[in-house]
């Protein structure tokens, strides 16, 4: 099976509950797809690099997965879909990282300096 990293960008008028409510149905979506979820993460609501749909923020996820290309393709077709879902990005990996990602590393190194 292939490793694979993948971010998705939700609208910004949902509440982060509901945020994490699709994290937590996509990832099952993905496992009944026959791939495994290593880790999630939420990194909360962010400004957009430019306007997209005229929205100027939204919620960003990160998923690991570890599985075949066909569970891949049918979650980027759901994606596409959805009304929730921005924009998304899958990149094929060498190697799963299983500590945290630079985006949590530098919000949680900004809490203690605080």
């Amino acid at each position: 099976m292939a490793l694979y990293e993948h971010v998705l960008i939700a609208r910004p008028d949902i509440s982060p509950a509901q945020a994490e409510t699709l994290i937590e149905e996509l990832s099952e979506f993905i496992k009944k797809q026959g791939a495994k979820v290593e880790k999630t993460e939420y990194w909360g609501l962010r400004s957009l690099a430019y306007p997209i749909n005229k929205q100027r923020k939204g919620h960003y996820s990160l998923f690991n997965i570890d599985g075949p290309a066909a569970a891949i393709q049918e979650l980027e077709r759901q994606h596409r879909i959805s009304d929730d879902i921005i924009r998304y990005m899958t990149i094929r990996v060498d190697e799963l990282d299983s500590g945290p990602s630079p985006i949590l590393s530098r919000k949680e190194r900004g809490r203690r300096d605080d």
